[in-house]
């Protein structure tokens, strides 16, 4: 089957649907609020799964090119003695998402994208066999069709990179808050900090965000505070945190939902990225077997909304738990157990 699909969003989701509707014959026009590809970012995260996504989309060797392996990862106390280590059987990949978008939006006919175009009611776009929603957390469509909004988890987030390359993977689990450190390239470090929403708040009073961190870890291990004292005037990334509670479907009529705007996620679980890449080729996949439109979407609702709920909740409370208040040595001794089976 072919035909013709408007876009929302041009992120993660939504240039990787355009650019496998495209190579299915499909004709696509992909509706942007920011004016371009993005020029900073952090690291994420590609699972396996997600790199043969990319396969699938011709972009797979670019990532590839542009990521960093990373084979396993350590797990924390504040004074830096360890309380699980974690062997991946499986290869993760670390790109970071200035670099995904690049990869993905690469060959696209110019005309594809509109830029600075904002999107307010998806019922008020021309008439076209699909909408594909990839508008975000924040997902106005999302809103229109279910009602539903974004529900915060109670942590806010701070995030970015500094020059020096990391040694290994490391996240560090203290009282309701942690600090993880990433390879971002291999002259760079990623770096991330979960933060209780009450505590950020009181330690935010009055400072900028490098002195809110300095006062929040600053008295933690060493490669910590070796990224804090790289920070200089390296951009910040802050947010509260959020995720969307579960659906009572991903489409409605000839509408559909993808990454974020369907299952928007907490970080803990590096899943996001993956996630959307996923929804795309299974949108595509649908679109390709099925005989009309109709069955194609409740063929992708089908296969992507169970899954991803469930990684939803695991997200939320990777969330909680990583940022517990209280029984610490409870919990690092069931992490440490748990690292000890893996």
């Amino acid at each position: 089957m072919r035909g013709s699909a408007v876009i929302i969003g041009a992120g993660i989701a939504g240039l990787a649907t355009a650019r496998g509707l495209l190579r299915a014959g499909w004709a696509v026009h992909v509706l942007e609020r920011s004016p371009g590809l993005p020029s900073t970012g952090t690291a994420l995260g590609m699972w396996p799964e997600a790199v043969r996504a990319l396969d699938r989309l011709g972009v797979g060797e670019q990532v590839r090119a542009a990521s960093v392996e990373q084979r396993g990862a350590r797990l924390l106390r504040p004074d830096g003695r360890e309380i699980a280590r974690l062997d991946l059987e499986r290869t993760v990949r670390l790109v970071p998402r200035p670099a995904l978008l690049a990869a993905l939006a690469e060959g696209l006919p110019p005309d594809v994208v509109a830029w600075n175009t904002l999107v307010a009611d998806h019922r008020a776009l021309p008439g076209t066999d699909l909408v594909v929603a990839a508008d975000g957390v924040h997902s106005p469509t999302r809103a229109a069709l279910f009602g539903v909004a974004p529900r915060p988890l109670g942590t806010g987030a701070l995030r970015g990179t500094v020059p020096g390359p990391a040694d290994g993977t490391t996240e560090t689990w203290g009282p309701a808050r942690l600090f993880g450190i990433t390879p971002h390239d291999a002259g760079h470090t990623n770096w991330f900090a979960s933060v209780r929403a009450d505590v950020l708040s009181s330690a935010g009073s009055g400072r900028t965000d490098p002195q809110i961190l300095r006062r929040l870890y600053g008295d933690w291990h060493p490669a910590v505070r070796r990224v804090l004292d790289a920070l200089g005037d390296t951009p910040i990334d802050r947010r509260t945190l959020l995720d969307v509670p579960p659906l009572p479907s991903y489409v409605e009529g000839r509408t559909v939902l993808l990454g974020d705007a369907a299952h928007g996620m907490a970080p803990n679980l590096g899943r996001g990225a993956c996630e959307a890449l996923l929804d795309a080729t299974a949108l595509v996949d649908a679109l390709t077997a099925a005989p009309d439109v109709p069955e194609a979407l409740r063929r992708y609702d089908a296969a992507r909304r169970r899954p991803t709920t469930r990684t939803v909740r695991l997200a939320r409370l990777a969330n909680s738990v990583s940022t517990a208040r209280h029984l610490l040595t409870v919990r690092n001794a069931v992490m440490a157990a748990a690292g000890s089976l893996v």
